[in-house]
């Protein structure tokens, strides 16, 4: 399995920066946000929880539906963050060498039109 990654020699690796610091924070961001983005669902329930049911029923529903799709958009972006910090990562890493295969045609060129 060793022979499968062949570094190259010579080349330096990138010290690492900032999108390290970034996949360190995101566990709790995506925690923190999704509890905020939480909330005013458990407000508004408790908000209301005296009214009757038929006035309330509507409202409720409407901020759960806003606090689903802000939630949705809060993961994708934590989860966007995340690959492109992963991204960075792996191309600041070591480079490999290539294995060789032989190309066809190599021995003729092409013929002019």
């Amino acid at each position: 399995m060793a022979e499968l990654f062949n570094r190259l020699p010579g080349f330096q690796k990138t010290p690492a920066g900032q999108e390290r610091q970034v996949l360190r924070r995101l566990p709790r961001i995506l925690a923190i946000g999704t509890l905020l983005l939480c909330l005013p669902s458990l407000a508004a329930r408790l908000w209301w929880a005296g009214a009757p049911d038929y006035e309330v029923g509507s409202l409720i529903t409407t901020v759960d539906i806003y606090a689903i799709g802000v939630l949705i958009l809060h993961w994708t972006a934590v989860l966007t963050v995340g690959i492109g910090a992963v991204i960075v990562t792996i191309m600041k890493g070591p480079a490999y060498v290539a294995d060789a295969y032989p190309m066809e045609g190599l021995d003729r060129p092409d013929r002019p039109l």
